[in-house]
Order: C-alpha cells, then structure tokens, then sequence
C-alpha cells in the first residue's frame, strides 16, 4: 500500500486516490480513438496523472485489447491494465450522427489520439483541416507504422515490423542464430513513451501560442532512436553492427552467467573501476594489469577469456550467495528475474511498483504503477478497464448530446 512520500496515489481498497482535477494533468481532456497499442498506451500514461481520458469505441466490436491475451472468467486481463483511468463511450465514427456526436465532443477537448491508417479521417470528414476549425486548440496526435506521408505509409503498421525495420531485430540474437523479435510489444511501448511526450510537448507549445496542432508519429522511429548511434557509426566507419548474444562490443565482462542453483544472473562492466572489483572478486586481478583490461572496446576483444573467469566462479554458488558477495564488492549484478520475483523483491515493493488496484469484476488486482512518482502532483490509479460504453450518456448528455440521439447513437449498426 502506499505510502504519503512515494509521490504516487493508490486506489487499493481503503484508500482515496487524487483528485483528478489536482492533478498534473488535471485540466486536460483527451479522446482516445486508437487501438492495439502504442496510442491507447499513450493515453493511459496520460489519464495516470489526471488527464480526463474519453476511451470512444465501436459500439459493437469495442476495443480489440477487451478479448486479447489473457483472461480471467471471460474478461480481458490487458484490458484491464490498458483501460485503466479511461472513460468509455460506445460511438461509431463511421455513421453520419457519430461522426457530429464525435465533433461536439471536439470541441470541449484538447487532444484526440488516433491511429487509424492515414486518409481514414479525411475520408470520414474528419482531417484536422475540420477538426481545427472546431476547435483551433485541439493537438491531434497520429500514430502509425511508417508516418502520415511516404512510399510505406500505407502500409498495415504494427510494432513488430518496427522492431524488424528499425534494425533492433537484426542486433538480438546470438551471433549464429536468427534475428530476434521481443516477445512482448517493445516498439509500441517506446511508441507510447514518445507520444506521450509528443503531445505535452504540443500542450507546453499551445500555451504559448494558443493553438493546437498535429502530432505524426511513426512507431518505427522511436525504436531506431534508442538503439543508439548505430546509422553515425555506419555513416562515419561503415560499420554494421552484428548480433552478438548477451555481450557488448564496448565492454565486458557482460554478459548472463548460470548460477549453481540453476538461475541467471547479469553482470556489467561499463565502468572500468566495476570491471576492477569484478576481476578481484572472481579471483582473478592478474588480468587487470593487462594491457587490454583498460579500455572497453578492448576488454570486449577479449571476452571469451573474461567470460570463462566471472562465469567459471558464478557457476560454483547459488544465486543469492552470487548476488550477496558482488554487493559487498560494489560490483553491478542483478538476478534474471520473471514475474514471479518481480512481484516479491523488497525495492519493487518499496517503490509500489507493482501495486494492487480494486477491480469491481475481478476483485483486488496487481498491475504496473504509474510510470514515476511527482512529489507535489502525483498520479494514481483510479480505475482498471472499464466495461463497454459504462460511460456513453454521461460523456455525450455532457457534450450536449441529447437522450434520443444518445439511444440512436449506441445501437447504430454499421
């Protein structure tokens, strides 16, 4: 359960979250049209610090993520996570009356997030050219695989052909294996980071000019960023950088290493002085006086030999005596840990991490926390995913959508 000095609010059983409107993000109302996933994430991380997000879905189909992955008695366990601190109304964009529904709500919002394949907002009499002389404050943040414009950009986009295009594929893997993929959506997640920051940055740019704009954000991008100066080293050296398991080509010993007990183990050595006191602990300082041992790039050349050294000493001890001897030398290790340790180390569990959310279908329930801690505006969980169209005649009665209109709106079939 929290506590008053993490920075973060709880909604366990028992407590009270904050406000929204006190917030950081209080004042802000968002429509979140996007699905499967970088978008919709985007605007969670929103909604977890107060922004009012408006979760608007196909009033059949609802949301994709409601029946992906995982569930517990027919209910989506994603969506639970995905649609947390969301509203949810059932509209269909596609019809003459969703589409007015949809611009009346526009014209009280301050962002719409979507990602729809580009033209289908055009074509739906939706462009920003309209959605801006509704409302010229509006930010409408597109996130897509390949961008608005270009030879690809209307190509099908999901993050797995990011995580191949961007080149992080063709880096992961061991040296004589095939490229591989991340078993989780990566390049969404990084897309949703950057969205996020996108379109603040757009609301900071707003308050000064007061207007809004358009956020194009491909989801292949991102991820090429944060793999670093790959695209430089290859310009200036033609280097192409080559798959090479769990080492690094600027420093080792680094690598995962089995413990006597039949669990991993991670160490780095980016800093020269950790690669010290790791060769000491292991015992081995001799090769510290190498001529090699001080640079890096160069300790790398040399990992086999490294390798053979910190993984032979790893080999002879159990886990925790691995990880309780490389504290005590000040040397970088961590545990591989799955969910299950994730949910029971003692510093995960002093930052609330991981935190436990009352959920009304599936009772108390354990999900990610809020992404950081603000020491004056923290954010907090206020709700799991809600249930379909919970909140349709509530959001659209307030956007002056009338009772009749509301009924018709919610049963009109495609």
């Amino acid at each position: 359960m929290d506590s008053p000095d993490t920075g973060r609010e709880a909604s366990s059983p028992g407590e009270t979250a904050a406000t929204p409107a006190a917030q950081a993000l209080g004042d802000l109302v968002v429509l979140d049209i996007a699905t499967l996933f970088a978008g919709p994430m985007a605007a969670t991380m929103l909604g977890d610090f107060g922004a009012e997000v408006i979760k608007i879905e196909h009033p059949d189909r609802g949301d994709p993520v409601r029946t992906h992955g995982a569930t517990k008695d027919g209910i989506g366990l994603w969506w639970k996570m995905l649609g947390r601190n969301k509203k949810t109304v059932d509209l269909y964009l596609g019809s003459d009356e969703g589409r007015e529904a949809f611009k009346k709500m526009v014209a009280g919002a301050d962002v719409v997030i979507e990602n729809f394949r580009p033209g289908t907002l055009e074509r739906w009499g939706l462009g920003y050219d309209v959605l801006s002389e509704i409302n010229p404050r509006l930010i409408l943040a597109r996130v897509t695989g390949f961008g608005q414009f270009g030879p690809h950009a209307h190509r099908p986009g999901f993050g797995t052909l990011a995580e191949a295009m961007s080149g992080f594929a063709s880096i992961t893997g061991e040296p004589d294996g095939p490229p591989t993929l991340p078993p989780f959506g990566l390049a969404d997640g990084i897309a949703a980071l950057t969205t996020a920051y996108a379109v603040m940055t757009a609301v900071h740019a707003r308050s000064r000019t007061g207007r809004g704009q358009v956020v194009d954000l491909a989801i292949t991008e991102p991820i090429l960023t944060v793999l670093g100066p790959q695209p430089t080293v290859y310009d200036q050296l033609g280097v192409v950088q080559q798959r090479q398991g769990n080492r690094s080509s600027n420093n080792a010993p680094r690598n995962t290493y089995r413990t006597a007990d039949g669990s991993w183990v991670a160490v780095s050595t980016s800093a020269q002085s950790i690669a010290e006191r790791v060769m000491r602990l292991v015992g081995r300082p001799e090769l510290i006086d190498e001529p090699w041992f001080s640079s890096g790039a160069e300790r790398a050349r040399h990992a086999d030999e490294l390798d053979e050294a910190v993984g032979g000493w790893i080999a002879q001890r159990d886990r925790a005596e691995v990880v309780k001897a490389f504290e005590e030398a000040q040397a970088a290790v961590a545990p591989i840990y799955d969910v299950r340790d994730v949910l029971q180390d003692p510093q995960f569990k002093a930052l609330d991490t991981i935190t436990t959310v009352d959920d009304p279908d599936l009772g108390p329930m354990k999900m990610q926390n809020v992404l950081f801690r603000l020491s004056e505006t923290p954010g907090s969980i206020r709700s799991t995913g809600r249930a379909r169209g919970a909140d349709t005649a509530e959001v659209l009665a307030r956007f002056g959508v009338g009772p009749e209109e509301i009924e018709r709106l919610t049963r009109r079939e495609p």
